[in-house]
Formats: structure tokens, C-alpha cells, sequence
């Protein structure tokens, strides 16, 4: 602002509306003020704000040129480290400058009768972001309401930064811990599903995945590259359990497998969308072959340090992993099928058991090395670390099934004629090779589920 240019210029300048002083809160760098005569800033370890404000008055246009004063005031900033809360105290600088307009401000002219507007950003992860909206977003006015603080979203989905803005620094704390203790509800909770697995990846071996077509084909009465059954399937995500993929082979040929039972097809009743209505049983409830696996622990890790972690851990525990297996390959069995809970009659899972070949138990030691490094690095949920691992191997199983119209909770589907017919199946014996940090949802080339680390196990010995 230029200073006035003789007496009638000071004259219209003393007659200019005064305008409203307002305030901006905007977060930076760790710095404080060491004396009060000292402008510039320095480092500091606690967090704090610096006030932008400019006010115009008929004082201030009356002199001959621009002005500026500092003073200091004590600000507190609420900030939230993962699920607890801090308040933290510190100097922050108030620039009082002209012809600048900010918001929330207001004072006399001699720096007294101040009114805050206290303003704190926390970091929430992207995945985390609807619980604190809450259903449409009663969760958010929830804490609103009670705190008195506005919580302001990022625009853009991929930031993570959400901001609120109160009267007093208590009002930021309690909303904080609020949604520190949302967060928490919501990471514990069936809502927020898992992301990620400790797997045994089974669908390395091509005789079994044919074996998985097969059978899934011979319920289905239909052919293992048929276009119209395969053309949707590569959306489907699956459930917590298991997950297949693609099953269509590279070259599009049909698959022709001799498998150990009777070659007529499973009798069923199909309608003409490919599917056994009457019985329950449909394309989508199969697993996809490409995926077959057996699973370790699940995990959710919503964000790239928790993933980072996790193949750490991972990493670390490789020597254990294969001191645990005795430093010998290690080789399983599955032998016939088997109802997770419920019957045959209203089946809703099912799979086939799984025996460690030799029976010395050297697989379970080696899966608990693995569980218990997770649960020691707090990777696992409290009530996942307290559930008795039971390795299976997932065949079927209704939480894959896209029908929106049969109900969920009750929904099941008729294997009476499955068991009947693979009920003793013997689906082989099979090398495990290695332990993977795979990804739901996210699938490589091979069409196995995408693979974050991994860790090798003892090689079996080729024959000469």
C-alpha cells in the first residue's frame, strides 16, 4: 500500500470505510519464536500456526507509509498421532500487516480482546476417510455437533490430510480424540475388510488348476472356455475366504482331465443363464482356479507403512520360517471335501482338508512362526490372533456369489450330489515352494493374486 501523497490524499484516506479484520490459520513447518524481539524463527520439536493478519484502519491510513507490527502470542496445536491424541503448546508469531483481508480475526488496535479460531490437520487414510464421514455423514455432524469444530474433507480422493477448524483449542482436542476412537471402532470392525494375506500359493501347480476346472465344469455342465460363462468374470472381487481368477486357458483350448471318478457329470438342474437355481449353485460361488491357495492370517493394512511393515516382517522371519520346516521341502495332501459349518444340504462353504504329507507337523510350526511374528508386530487383529489356524483349501463358497437377490445371510446352496460324487476325491499331493504377502482384489500376470514379498522354502529335490 503506497504511504499518502499530501494533504488531501490524507483527507480521503481517514474517510475510508474501516474494513473488518478476519484471520487465516494455515500449518508449516516446526519453528517457534525464542525472543520476543527476535523476528525470524527457528527449529523447534513441537508443532505450530502462524497467524496472517491485516487490518485497515483510519490510524494506520493516516500515516505516511505502511505498517507492520509483531507481537507473540501462545497457541496450542491439536494434532493426532495414529489413534491417540496430543495437545501440544507453543509461540506462535502474529504478523498484523495492511491491505490484507483473512477471516475469524478480531481485536482492537492494541492488540487486546483477541478471538481465536484454532485450525489442525490429521492425517487420515484413504480407505479410513468414509468411517469419519460416517452413512451419509452422520458421523461427521455427530462430532460436529458436540465439539462445536468444523470438519473440513480434501477435495481430491488421493490426499489424506482433513481439517478442523474450532474456537478453542480444547473443542480441536476432543473432536480429534473422537474421531481417533471412530477410527479405531472402524479398523477392529467387519466393515473395514482385510486387504491383504499370508498365503500358500497352491495355483503354481497346472495339473491342479485343470483338476479345479474340471470339476467346476462337470457341475456346471459346461465346457471350461466358454465365452459366455467366462466373459464377466475377471470383475468379480471375492470375498474374505478365498478368490479366484481367470481360469480360461492361454491357448483357448478346451481342458480334457482324467480325474478318479465317474465320468458323467454331476446331475443337476441348470437354467438357461448357466446357473443350478433350484440348488443354489451358480458360476460365481466357485473359486477361480488361477487363485487356489491356502491362507496363513489374514491382515488389513490401509496404507503404504502398514504394507511396508508387513514385508518386513515377513522378510525377517524367512530363517525361522525354514529352521521350523526342518530345512526340508514341505509337501500337502487334499483329500476329499468338507462343509465349513452347516451340511451338505444347505452348504455354504466348502473345501478340501488338508494333510501334511509325512504327518510330522512341521507345517503347522512353520505357519505359527509366521502367525506369531505378526501378532507380535501388531499386524493382527486381537480376536484373528486368538483363532486356531485350520488350513483348508476353499472350493466353493457363497460370499463370492454377485446375485444380489438371494439373501446373504441366509444364503447357502444344495452339495448333497457334490459329495456324492467328490466327496473322497483325491485331488493329489502338492510342493509348497514359497510364502506370499499377497493382495485381494489386485491380480499379477499369472493371474495368481498380486504378490507384495514373498520368502522362498526348501526346494524339492529333482529327480535325475
Amino acid at each position: 500500500m503506497e504511504g499518502a501523497q499530501g494533504g488531501s490524499s490524507n483527507n480521503q484516506a481517514k474517510h475510508k470505510k474501516r474494513k473488518s479484520p478476519v484471520q487465516r490459520w494455515r500449518p508449516i513447518s516446526t519453528e517457534a519464536v525464542p525472543q520476543k524481539d527476535d523476528v525470524n524463527e527457528t527449529s523447534n520439536s513441537g508443532s505450530r500456526q502462524v497467524i496472517e493478519d491485516c487490518i485497515t484502519s483510519s490510524q494506520i491510513l493516516a500515516s505516511d507509509g505502511p505498517t507492520t507490527v509483531v507481537i507473540e502470542v501462545t497457541a496450542k496445536d491439536a494434532s493426532l498421532s495414529k489413534n491417540n491424541s496430543s495437545l501440544e503448546s507453543s509461540s506462535a508469531k502474529v504478523v498484523i500487516e495492511d491491505n490484507v483481508e483473512v477471516s475469524g480475526f478480531n481485536k482492537d488496535l492494541d492488540g487486546s480482546n483477541v478471538s481465536e479460531t484454532y485450525s489442525s490437520s490429521i492425517e487420515v487414510d484413504v480407505p479410513l476417510m468414509r468411517f469419519v464421514k460416517g452413512k451419509g455423514g452422520s458421523v461427521q455432524k455427530k462430532i460436529e455437533e458436540d465439539t462445536g469444530v468444523k470438519i473440513i474433507f480434501p477435495s481430491s480422493r488421493e490426499e489424506t490430510s482433513v481439517v478442523l477448524e474450532g474456537s478453542s483449542s480444547e473443542s480441536i482436542r476432543k473432536a480429534s480424540q473422537m474421531i481417533a476412537n471412530v477410527l479405531e471402532e472402524a479398523v477392529q470392525s467387519r466393515m473395514l475388510d482385510y486387504s491383504h494375506f499370508i498365503s500358500l500359493p497352491l495355483a503354481i501347480h497346472p495339473d491342479l488348476v485343470d483338476k479345479l476346472h474340471y470339476f467346476q465344469s462337470s457341475i456346471l455342465r459346461a465346457s471350461a472356455c466358454n465365452e459366455e460363462s467366462d466373459k464377466d468374470e475377471n470383475q468379480s472381487e471375492g470375498s474374505v475366504d478365498e478368490m479366484d481368477h481367470d481360469h480360461k486357458q492361454a491357448d483357448g483350448s478346451s481342458v480334457s482331465i482324467n480325474l478318479q471318478v465317474q465320468e458323467e457329470s454331476v446331475k443337476v438342474k441348470i437354467d438357461s443363464k448357466g446357473s443350478q437355481s433350484d440348488f443354489g449353485i451358480d458360476k460365481s460361488i466357485f473359486i477361480k482356479p488361477k487363485t487356489f491357495h491356502l491362507t496363513v492370517v489374514m491382515l488389513k493394512l490401509w496404507n503404504k507403512d502398514r504394507i511396508a511393515k508387513a514385508s518386513e516382517v515377513l522378510q525377517s522371519i524367512s530363517s525361522q520360517v525354514n529352521e521350523a520346516l526342518e530345512n526340508r521341502p514341505i509337501s500337502i495332501q487334499l483329500r476329499g471335501l468338507t462343509c465349513m459349518k452347516g451340511s451338505p444340504a444347505k452348504a455354504r462353504v466348502v473345501y478340501a482338508p488338508v494333510l501334511e504329507v509325512g504327518g510330522e507337523g512341521r507345517l503347522a510350526r512353520a505357519c505359527k512362526v509366521i502367525i506369531d511374528a505378526f501378532v507380535k508386530s501388531g499386524l493382527v487383529l486381537e480376536r484373528d490372533a486368538r483363532q486356531e489356524l485350520k488350513l483348508h483349501a476353499t472350493i466353493m463358497n457363497v460370499r463370492h456369489r454377485k446375485s444380489k437377490k438371494r439373501n446373504q445371510r441366509n444364503d447357502s446352496f444344495d452339495a448333497r450330489d457334490i459329495f456324492r460324487k467328490y466327496g473322497k476325491e483325491e485331488w493329489g499331493e502338492y510342493h509348497i515352494p514359497e510364502v506370499h504377502l499377497s493382495q485381494r482384489f489386485k491380480f499379477d500376470e499369472s493371474g495368481y493374486y498380486h504378490c507384495c514379498s514373498s520368502i522362498p522354502l526348501p526346494a524339492e529335490m529333482q529327480a535325475e
